[in-house]
């Protein structure tokens, strides 16, 4: 355990040097120290660099049983042996972008090709919105927790970040107006995932939904409405959008991902705005990387087109309800009333608050200390732009057997119980 901490340690101390001697060496711009990185996606690395069995709750990733890898396979072999090698249009493949129209108008939420700019990836999506809302300064809004990739998108771009506390409900924006105003600036841009939320799993109610609306349209902000997980609810009752409270609204940016329905490898997703913001996303896109991978397009297509979305999300949704109960269930057999957890009617996540004689771990610490013991998650820190939350993490779910789980849950208690007994 001592070998695992001291080369973490020895991994964050060495990348903090790196970056400031590049901050001495190279001619950097401004933005470049707000780079601030990710620890979400820094654990990829980390984890593979690990030798021991960890049970895995850290990457926010399907299943690795629930891509229908064999499909892609087939699909991939006729693709590419018919594919041609070259550019694509920026806004995306024109079959593509046809079949995600048809697609879309069997959903709440349908669309057209003059709203659609097919994106690599959602966090492509997310830049866009800041490359062309955001400048340096501007006030930008955040749910608190939120994801760590967002919240670094908006400040490499200058953004001045406000976090507006969740609850079961999603953001409290009954308390937004009154925060926003001791700021004394009014938000360029509102960031939230409405549904299923990463990090907490909360959905917004609809109330809530309509209030952001109207304080948007007062202040002039860009809802940016970033929803991964809207397609996999397994419980409850389906919430209206925000395209569906206020259709063809130009202050709605939505973001939207094929990576937790498909596969995250592709780097594939869309961003959905105001017809008139076309070609400012194709402009912005075009400065990135010209367009999206095309083969990837390509088989993406021709996955949709061959019918089997639907029961593939119908099967996504029945997989992830059992891992869901599951991480519940065996949360509440071995760390009982010593946590509070959410309880999401979908998505991958579950946000887990430490109290009781757990209280006051910091879970940055119980991270090297679990981790050594065989199981990943991220901290409640690392999902808050000022680095709140030591008391809680996320873990995710949707990737682990309802028997790995049940291990992961095991190791993590006996991590927390050790902890707690060295501080009593």
């Amino acid at each position: 355990m001592t070998t695992m901490t001291a080369t973490t340690d020895n991994e964050a101390t060495t990348s903090l040097h790196d970056v400031r001697r590049a901050t001495q060496t190279f001619p950097l711009a401004g933005r470049a120290k707000d780079l601030v990185g990710s620890l979400i996606d820094s654990s990829t690395s980390l984890l593979a660099s690990q030798s021991h069995d960890i049970v895995r709750f850290a990457m926010g990733s399907p299943a690795d049983e629930a891509v229908p890898a064999e499909e892609f396979r087939q699909i991939a072999g006729e693709i590419l042996d018919n594919s041609s090698f070259t550019y694509g249009a920026t806004e995306g493949e024109p079959r593509l972008l046809q079949l995600l129209v048809d697609y879309l108008a069997t959903t709440p939420d349908p669309s057209s090709h003059e709203r659609l700019v097919i994106t690599t990836g959602g966090m492509q999506g997310l830049d866009l919105a800041c490359k062309l809302f955001v400048d340096p300064g501007d006030l930008v809004v955040v749910e608190s927790p939120t994801y760590t990739n967002g919240s670094a998108t908006a400040l490499s771009y200058g953004a001045q970040l406000l976090e507006i506390p969740t609850d079961e409900d999603g953001m409290l924006v009954d308390q937004l107006e009154d925060l926003v105003s001791h700021t004394h600036k009014t938000p360029k841009a509102i960031y939230t995932i409405p549904t299923f939320q990463n990090p907490s799993g909360v959905t917004m109610s609809e109330e809530r939904r309509r209030e952001l609306l109207r304080l948007a349209h007062k202040w002039g902000s860009v809802i940016i409405d970033d929803d991964p997980y809207g397609l996999l609810r397994f419980a409850g009752t389906d919430i209206p959008t925000f395209q569906t409270l206020s259709p063809q609204d130009p202050l709605l940016f939505s973001v939207r991902t094929f990576s937790k329905i498909l596969a995250p490898g592709w780097r594939v997703g869309w961003v959905d705005a105001d017809p008139a913001l076309r070609q400012l996303l194709i402009n912005g896109k075009q400065a990135m990387d010209t367009c999206t991978n095309v083969p990837n397009q390509h088989i993406v297509a021709e996955y949709i087109a061959r019918g089997g979305l639907e029961d593939h999300l119908a099967g996504l949704r029945t997989l992830y309800r059992e891992r869901k109960d599951a991480m519940v269930e065996s949360i509440r057999t071995h760390l009982g009333d010593r946590v509070t957890t959410t309880d999401p009617e979908g998505g991958f996540f579950l946000w887990v608050t430490l109290q009781g004689e757990f209280a006051e771990i910091d879970t940055r610490e119980l991270f090297e200390r679990a981790l050594a013991d065989g199981v990943a998650f991220i901290p409640g820190p690392a999902l808050s732009p000022g680095g709140r939350f030591r008391n809680a993490m996320r873990l995710c779910f949707a990737s682990s057997t309802p028997a790995r789980i049940d291990e992961g849950i095991r190791r993590l208690t006996g991590t927390l119980e050790t902890m707690a007994r060295e501080a009593g």
